[in-house]
């Protein structure tokens, strides 16, 4: 039989791991660290962290991979991502093999958690064989990003929304919530709303040692998000952030 732990390690910060991500690390006979190409080195070098301060059976191994690219000129979005997604699982199931063969336990180091926009659960359903698959929660980057400002993300009683630059982009903003969580912007998709009444919380590299953060109303603050997004971007060759934007009466 063949085991794959998912393993949410928060968002940057070793200390957010929890005991049962702990556990399971040192439970696995290979952990696989993915790379995503010198630019995002730092994710890699992490994840080799995590592994030297909390690895303490011997018995385990580490095999890197590298993580197929994106076509991103793919007309159809969604089966631009179905496509990645095969490659993705193909990349494992390699990497898998050419270690344990068809049984054993491995385990993926996930940033954050692999419920909220990540890809591994839908990727590994497609590995072959088939592993029985297990999910070690983590701290999410709107956990990271509501503590960074003490900021509870919903008011009292009311619905928010979890939805993508893209779509904000796209769509506009959602019917029916005054409070909007935007992840996966490769862009700053708040610079597509009217700013008039809307308030952002804004954050990058969250738990990381560069971590920066800012916030304020978007008609002052949002000029100043897309000059220092632009400045880290060109200063680490990469940026994950997030931001949560309210309405305000």
């Amino acid at each position: 039989m063949l085991t794959l732990s998912l393993i949410g390690i928060g968002c940057g910060d070793p200390e957010q791991l929890t005991r049962a991500a702990i556990t399971a690390i040192n439970a696995a006979d290979l952990v696989l660290i993915p790379r995503k190409g010198s630019a995002k080195s730092d994710l890699a070098d992490l994840r080799r962290t995590i592994c030297t301060d909390v690895l303490a059976n011997k018995a385990t191994s580490i095999a890197e991979f590298d993580v197929p690219v994106r076509d991103a000129g793919e007309a159809d979005y969604r089966k631009g991502v179905d496509d990645w997604h095969d490659a993705v699982a193909a990349a494992w199931s390699r990497t898998i093999a050419s270690h344990l063969g068809g049984e054993g336990k491995v385990a993926l180091l996930i940033w954050g958690d692999p419920s909220l926009y990540d890809s591994s659960l839908r990727i590994a359903r497609r590995l072959n064989p088939l592993p029985m698959i297990e999910v070690v929660p983590g701290i999410t980057s709107i956990q990271a990003l509501c503590a960074a400002h003490a900021l509870p993300l919903n008011d009292i009683g009311e619905p928010f929304l979890v939805t993508t630059g893209r779509r904000l982009r796209e769509g506009g903003w959602p019917q029916g919530v005054d409070t909007v969580v935007v992840m996966l912007d490769g862009g700053t998709a708040f610079q597509s709303l009217d700013p008039e009444g809307l308030h952002i919380w804004w954050g990058a590299y969250l738990g990381m040692p560069d971590q920066i953060t800012m916030s304020g109303a978007l008609t002052e603050v949002g000029p100043r998000i897309v000059a220092l997004r632009q400045e880290a971007r060109e200063r680490h060759g990469w940026i994950m952030d997030s931001y949560i934007l309210k309405r305000r009466p």
